[in-house]
Formats: structure tokens, sequence, C-alpha cells
């Protein structure tokens, strides 16, 4: 008996402990799950951030490989364009070379003979001297007769300024200006004077004018003119056309032939014309209060019979003038148009003014 209370005592001690288990258990499976997905998150983000790593590491590889050839495909390129192109520079100043010897060789031999154009040009050098040196003497040449000139020009103006001044020639009782009793000699001037003559000065006699009958017997006439031997250069008239122009009577001018009155006499002349041409006797004065007090006149279409009709109830949409009571009436802009004449007659609704 007591091995069965004993027995019963330890199946609810274990019936207890399940049940606390389980509450516990239930208590923190929210929590052991949240850790699991955690721990599932973590591990699977590891593993696609490793997977990730690995394919950027592959991807690297291959642009790497990829790039080594292409550039190295590039510079096998560019080798060959520069071995080509170095290649035909060589071959260009080859071929230079060869046309220069050659083009030496054939001028040397069958254009130009050497020791002949050698001798030709020490003959030029020689034949250079030669003409150097005559033009140096001719230079000197050159020179001094320049110097003889001025000089002679020189002793011209003193002469003839000499000749100008010969009234201060010293005389016997009075000294000249040149000539100063402080000196032993005289001055080159005074002597100059001594030997000079004095500049004569002779005023021109006066015109006499003759009268128009004189002037006939006083001129001779082209004809009588001697004849000239030379003919004269330049653009000269011939002496009986510049004698008509000297003989030609006077005439008066544009101011001189012209009226004092020609003005006005134009202008009357041009106002006279506008009255016989004008078909309006009375003009228009826009600025004026001369027409103020003037009778209307009407125009031709209106005040004669064959004037333009009003607008009637016949007309346009004075036709339903009783419809329009009340609302304000259309108002037309343009001339009547026969097409209104049956408006409303053909439409239903015509008679509605939406």
């Amino acid at each position: 008996m007591a091995r069965l209370v004993k027995l019963n005592f330890r199946i609810d001690h274990i019936r207890e402990q399940y049940f606390l288990k389980n509450r516990i258990a239930e208590e923190n499976r929210q929590r052991e799950n949240a850790a699991a997905v955690k721990i599932q998150s973590w591990f699977r983000g590891c593993k696609v951030r490793v997977y990730l790593s690995h394919l950027h590491r592959k991807a690297t590889t291959i642009q790497k490989t990829w790039r080594g050839f292409s550039a190295r495909r590039h510079f096998r390129q560019r080798v060959k364009t520069a071995y080509f192109l170095m290649k035909m520079n060589f071959y260009n100043e080859m071929a230079v070379k060869i046309q220069q010897r050659w083009r030496g060789y054939y001028i040397r031999k069958y254009v130009h003979n050497y020791y002949a154009r050698k001798k030709y040009l020490e003959a030029l050098a020689k034949k250079n001297e030669h003409i150097r040196r005559e033009l140096e003497v001719l230079a000197e040449d050159q020179r001094r007769e320049r110097e003889r000139a001025a000089i002679v020009k020189e002793e011209r103006e003193k002469m003839a300024q000499a000749q100008r001044l010969h009234f201060l020639l010293s005389t016997k009782q009075c000294p000249g200006v040149f000539n100063s009793p402080y000196r032993s000699q005289p001055d080159e001037m005074e002597l100059r004077l001594r030997r000079v003559k004095p500049l004569l000065i002779r005023s021109p006699p006066k015109p006499v004018r003759p009268s128009s009958q004189q002037a006939s017997a006083t001129f001779p006439s082209p004809e009588k003119l001697p004849p000239i031997h030379k003919t004269p250069q330049g653009p000269f008239r011939p002496a009986v056309e510049v004698w008509g122009q000297r003989q030609r009577p006077l005439e008066p001018s544009l101011r001189t032939a012209t009226s004092i009155t020609a003005l006005e006499e134009a202008r009357e002349e041009l106002r006279r014309y506008e009255w016989r041409t004008r078909l309006i006797d009375q003009p228009f004065l826009p600025f004026s209060s001369a027409h103020q007090n003037r009778k209307y006149e009407g125009l031709l279409h209106t005040s004669s019979p064959y004037q333009q009709s009003q607008y009637g109830n016949k007309h346009f949409r004075e036709e339903h003038r009783s419809q329009l009571q009340g609302k304000q009436p259309f108002k037309t802009v343009f001339t009547t148009c026969h097409v209104f004449d049956k408006f409303g007659r053909l439409y239903s609704n015509a008679g509605k003014i939406v």
C-alpha cells in the first residue's frame, strides 16, 4: 500500500513537472522561434554575401583577362603601325638620298660643267671688283661735283646779296657796315661789294587802257602775229580762239538775267493753274470755324429718290420683333443679306432665340 502511495505521488510529481516544462516551453517558443529566424537570416545573409563575393571575384577575373587581351591586341596593332611608319620613313629617306646622288651626278655630268662654272664665277668676281672700284670713283666724282655746285650756288647767292646790299659800300667820307675801322683789312663782304655792280630796279610802266575804237588799231590782228617756228608743248589753245575769247562781250549772270519778282510770279501762276484744274470751289478747312453755320448737304444716295432702303420688319431679325420683348435686340453690323429673307420658314426651331 505504501508502495502504491509512493507510486501515485511520483506520478503526480511527474505530471506536474510535465505540465511545468510544457508551460515553460510554450512561453519560450516565440523567443526561440525569433532566435531561430535570426540565426537563419544571418546564416543565409552570410551565404549570399559569400556567393556574391565569389561572383565578384570571378567577374573581376573575367574583366581583367578580357581587358588584358584587348590591350595586348591594341598594343600589337600600334606596334605594327609604328613599325610600318618607321620602315616607310626609312625607305623615303633612302629614296631621297638616291635621288640626290643621281640628280647631282646627272647635273654635274650633262647639264653644268663644274670647272667651266668655277671659271665663270672667278671671272664674275673679278668683274664685280672692277665695277665696284669704278662705282666708287664715280661716287667720289659725283660728290665733288655736288660740292662744287653747292659752292657755286653759295657764291652766286652771296653775289646777289652783295648786289642787293651795294648801298652799304664804304665811301671816302663814311665807312660802310662791313668795313670796320678796328680791323687792319676790310671784311670779305666789303671786298665783294667793291667787285659787283649795284642792282638796278626799274619800275614797270603804267598800262594805258585804250578805248574800244583804238583797241582794234592798238592790238594786232591774229593773222599778223609772227609765226612760231617751234611748236609749244602742252594743252595750249589756238591764238584765234584765245583772241575771240578776249573780245567776247559780257554775259549777265543768272541773278542779273532773272527778274526780282520771278518767285512771286511763279507762285501766282501756280495758284491760277490750281484754280483752273480743281473741282471743288470751296476748299475744306479742318481747323476753322467757317463751316459750323453752314447747312449740311446730304449725299447723293440719301437725298435722291434712289436712296438706300432702311431696316424694317421684313429684314433680318426685325421680322420677329414681338418675340424680342424684354430682351436686347440683335445689333447688325453688316448690310442686309438676302439669304436671311426666309429666316424661320424652313426650320422648326428658327423662331426660338437660344
